[in-house]
C-alpha cells in the first residue's frame, strides 16, 4: 500500500504590487483634505503675525477726548480750538466749565483727561486717568507736554482715577477676559471632538449647551477668585466680575458651537480666527482702542474681547459707567450662537433623515 506525495506541486506566488512612484506614494499618504487644513493653519498662522503686528506696531492717538478747563471762557475756547487742530487730531478737546465736572467725567469714563489751564500764568495742571487706559493716559500726556513746551508753558500732571496696586500697567482685564473666552472656546471644542463637531440630534446639542452653563458660573468664578481674593489684583467688585466672567465663557462657547455645527471641525478654525487673530489685537488691552488702527478700532467694541475688556475697567475704576452696550454684545454672541446651534443640529438631522429615506427607496 502506498501513499502519494504531491512533491511536484509548488504554490504560485502572489503577484507583488507594482512600485509606486514618489508623487503617488505622497498623494496616498497625505490626503487632499490634510492638505486643505494644513493651508488653513498656515492662513491662520500668518493672520495672527498680521492682525497683532498690523495693531500694535505703530500706535497712534487719535480724537481722545478732552476737557480744556479756565477761568476765562476765552482762554478756554482759544486753548481747545488749538488742540483740535494738532496734525492727526490726536484730541478731540472740549470746553467744561469746571474742575468739578471735569473730574465727574473723567471718574464715569466720558473724558480720558482734562487740562486745566491757568490764564495769569504760565503753569497748568493735566488730569488724567490711567485707571480709565495706560496707554491713553500715557499719550494724553505725550501730546499735551510738546504742545505746552511749544508755548513755553509747564504742565503738572495728576491722576485722579489710579490703578490698583496689583494691576501693573492695567493690564489684568485683558487677561482675564482672554482667559475666560479660551476656556469658553476650548470647552465647547472639547465637547466637540469627543462626540463630534455636528451634534446628531438637537437634543444632544442643548445637552451641550445645558453642559457649558454650570461650567461657565464655576468659571467666572474662578477667575473673579484668581484677581481679587487670591492675588489681590483686581479688588473690591467680587460679584460684578464672576457674572460678567460667566457670561463671556457662555458668549464663547455658544458662538464656538454655532461654528462647528455649521462648518465642522473648521469651525474650531474659525472661532481662532475670530477670538483669537481679530479678537485680541483689538480688545484695547496693550493699546487702547484710540490709539488703534480704524480696523482694530471698528472691531473692538462688536467682539466679547474688546466689550469684555473694557467692560472690566469700566467695573473697577469707572463705577460701571457705560457697561450696558457691552452686555449687550456679549449676551447677543451666547444667544445668537446658541440658536444657531439649535437650528442648525435641526437641519442636519432633517438632511440625515432624507438620506437615509433616499438610501431606502433605492
Amino acid at each position: 500500500m502506498s501513499t502519494s506525495v504531491g512533491h511536484g506541486r509548488h504554490e504560485v506566488p502572489e503577484e507583488a504590487a507594482p512600485p509606486q512612484g514618489i508623487w503617488a506614494e505622497f498623494k496616498d499618504a497625505v490626503a487632499l483634505r490634510t492638505v486643505a487644513l494644513i493651508v488653513g493653519v498656515l492662513l491662520l498662522q500668518l493672520g495672527f503675525v498680521l492682525s497683532y503686528v498690523g495693531a500694535f506696531h505703530a500706535p497712534t492717538p487719535k480724537n481722545i477726548p478732552l476737557a480744556v478747563v479756565s477761568s476765562s471762557a476765552q482762554a478756554s475756547d482759544q486753548v481747545a480750538a488749538q488742540l483740535n487742530v494738532i496734525t492727526g487730531t490726536p484730541l478731540r478737546a472740549t470746553v467744561v466749565t469746571d474742575r468739578e465736572t471735569a473730574e465727574r467725567q473723567i471718574r464715569n469714563g466720558e473724558l480720558s483727561a482734562a487740562l486745566l489751564v491757568d490764564p495769569q500764568g504760565t503753569a497748568d495742571t493735566l488730569l488724567t486717568s490711567s485707571g480709565g487706559g495706560v496707554s491713553v493716559s500715557g499719550a494724553v500726556t505725550s501730546v499735551i507736554d510738546q504742545v505746552e513746551a511749544a508755548q513755553k508753558r509747564t504742565v503738572t500732571v495728576t491722576d485722579i482715577v489710579p490703578l490698583q496696586g496689583g494691576d501693573g500697567r492695567g493690564l489684568t482685564g485683558f487677561y482675564l477676559v482672554i482667559g475666560w473666552l479660551v476656556g469658553g472656546y476650548l470647552v465647547a471644542s472639547l465637547l466637540g471632538v469627543a462626540a463630534g463637531a455636528r451634534p446628531a440630534t438637537p437634543r444632544r446639542a442643548w445637552f451641550r449647551l445645558i453642559a457649558i452653563v454650570p461650567y461657565a458660573i464655576v468659571s467666572g468664578l474662578g477667575g473673579a477668585l484668581i484677581v481679587d481674593q487670591v492675588l489681590g489684583a483686581l479688588t473690591g467688585h467680587f460679584m460684578s466680575l464672576w457674572w460678567l466672567g460667566a457670561l463671556l465663557v457662555a458668549s464663547a462657547a455658544a458662538a464656538t458651537m454655532a461654528f462647528q455645527v455649521l462648518f465642522g471641525v473648521i469651525g474650531i478654525g474659525i472661532t481662532v480666527l475670530v477670538f483669537v487673530v481679530l479678537g485680541n489685537p483689538s480688545a484695547g488691552g496693550a493699546y487702547q482702542t484710540t490709539l488703534l488702527p480704524p480696523f482694530w478700532r471698528a472691531l473692538s467694541n462688536a467682539l466679547p474681547n474688546g466689550a469684555g475688556t473694557d467692560a472690566v475697567r469700566r467695573i473697577v475704576y469707572l463705577g460701571s459707567n457705560g457697561i450696558t452696550g457691552h452686555l449687550v454684545v456679549i449676551a447677543i454672541y451666547a444667544v445668537a450662537g446658541a440658536a444657531v446651534a439649535i437650528a442648525g443640529s435641526h437641519l442636519i438631522q432633517r438632511r440625515s433623515l432624507r438620506a437615509d429615506g433616499t438610501q431606502a427607496l433605492a
